[in-house]
């Protein structure tokens, strides 16, 4: 089957965008990479200093959307029992010291057994 001019073009035209909207949402993809591994060395380097919607943003990241959420306190679901648990509570606009450490050691069991 052959097409003509004008379908050819429009054929073409579709490709392109689809090309276009994959390129574009790799390129997400790696800016949000990027913006979480920021946050993360932040988080290492002044654990006590932590934004609660940055430390939520990590989380969302390895653990998914918390299982539970209110206004200040967000509890995430780990694939294994018991410690280290992904629970964060606000502290002002901060997140607790021990919690983002918490995150922390549960997002370095994460990668050792999971390989995230």
């Amino acid at each position: 089957m052959f097409l003509g001019r004008s379908e050819r073009a429009s054929w073409q035209v579709n490709l392109f965008r689809k090309k276009a909207s994959c390129i574009k949402v790799s390129i997400v993809i790696l800016i949000s990479m990027k913006k979480i591994e920021a946050i993360i060395a932040a988080v290492i380097n002044n654990p006590a200093d932590v934004l609660f919607s940055d430390l939520c943003r990590v989380c969302n990241h390895y653990f998914g959307q918390p299982r539970q959420q209110g206004a200040s306190h967000r509890v995430y679901r780990t694939p294994w029992q018991g410690d280290p648990r992904v629970n964060i509570q606000k502290a002002g606009n901060k997140a607790k010291t021990y919690q983002v450490k918490q995150v922390l050691k549960a997002i370095n069991r994460m990668e050792k057994e999971h390989g995230k």
